[in-house]
């Protein structure tokens, strides 16, 4: 791979920054619009995200932003283009380019991610438009007899087919394997599914002889499920989320982005912030431990926004706000005391 692939999976995790993920389906963003009443159309999305990327700053604590298709094409009031935006801002563009997970023929309650028909084409258009680099989510789940090992692989496959492609576009490709919380599942159940799940990744990316120091990895904490009755503590997790990963993550990936998934706001900052404390205080890590949040770094900001012109530096203030405390969490100097403070 080149030096520059190297370079800009190295920066989208630096210190003190993470990643929004602002690559939400059509049929996702209408869900949070309608959680405020605002009517989803194409100008609402595009205000909205204009509203989110011109945020002043937002390079301080946003190394890189996920687009969805839709959004790497828009353009602000005065038609600037929103790749443009970000990069004058010092975020580097990214795109997803899976089209969603699907169930799984003949495997009950399981899914596979697809979007590998042409993909090789996307990448390249997606390349001239200014993505530097791009994510795919599959979805495990931990139920009565899930995730099987089939699953897995097949999902194992589809995310290193995808990342190679990626890597032959010189786009930097972030696999996302996500264990979803839903389900009464504890937290051994979490790691271990979590662990297998790692392993059938990494397995397939050697295969496919990705380069490793050109990727990143997004994925969960390692947590029990919602319906769960014992929630563990920042500091079980912390351990648990850390061990999992020193034991399944290669050693030249060198970052970490986690989910933020059935989380609120401040356990996605405190739990990421208990991590890198821990690592600090310890050997450290081959890898950076960071963050690709969505909806725990956008929620305070959509409610503020509310779809209302006058309330856009409400939004960005919101927006700001919350990419500072998780830039703090990145480095292990975040204090709940700092959430009252602003």
């Amino acid at each position: 791979m080149t030096d520059t692939t190297h370079a800009t999976a190295e920066a989208l995790v630096a210190p003190g920054k993470g990643i929004l993920a602002a690559d939400e389906s059509t049929g996702t963003i209408k869900k949070r619009f309608d959680s405020i009443g605002v009517d989803s159309t194409e100008d609402t999305r595009r205000a909205y995200r204009q509203m989110l990327f011109s945020t002043p700053d937002l390079g301080a604590h946003i190394s890189g932003v996920i687009l969805y298709d839709e959004t790497i094409r828009q353009s602000t009031d005065d038609g600037v283009p929103f790749v443009k935006v970000l990069e004058a801002a010092g975020s580097i563009p990214g795109i997803k380019v899976d089209t969603g997970a699907k169930p799984m023929a003949l495997f009950p309650g399981e899914t596979i991610t697809e979007g590998l028909d042409g993909l090789r084409e996307r990448l390249a258009e997606y390349r001239e438009l200014g993505a530097r680099f791009a994510k795919w989510r599959a979805t495990i789940i931990i139920g009565e007899g899930t995730p099987t090992n089939f699953a897995i692989d097949a999902n194992a496959h589809a995310m290193a087919r995808y990342a190679a492609l990626c890597q032959e576009a010189d786009i930097v490709p972030i696999v996302e394997p996500e264990i979803l919380m839903d389900g009464d599942h504890d937290i051994a159940a979490c790691e271990e599914a979590t662990g297998r799940t790692l392993d059938a990744l990494y397995k397939q990316m050697v295969a496919d002889r990705l380069d490793l120091p050109g990727t990143l990895l997004k994925v969960n904490m390692i947590v029990p499920g919602k319906g769960n009755p014992v929630q563990d503590d920042d500091a079980t997790i912390a351990e648990a989320t850390i061990r999992c990963l020193s034991e399944h993550v290669p050693a030249s990936v060198p970052g970490v982005v986690f989910l933020s998934g059935g989380m609120s706001d401040e356990q996605a900052t405190s739990r990421l912030d208990a991590m890198n404390r821990m690592l600090a205080a310890g050997e450290g890590a081959p890898w950076a431990l960071s963050f690709s949040y969505g909806r725990a770094l956008q929620a305070p900001a959509l409610s503020a926004w509310g779809g209302d012109p006058r309330n856009v530096a409400a939004g960005q203030r919101a927006l700001a706000h919350r990419a500072t405390m998780n830039g703090r969490a990145r480095d292990g100097a975040y204090d709940p005391a700092m959430e009252s403070a602003a």
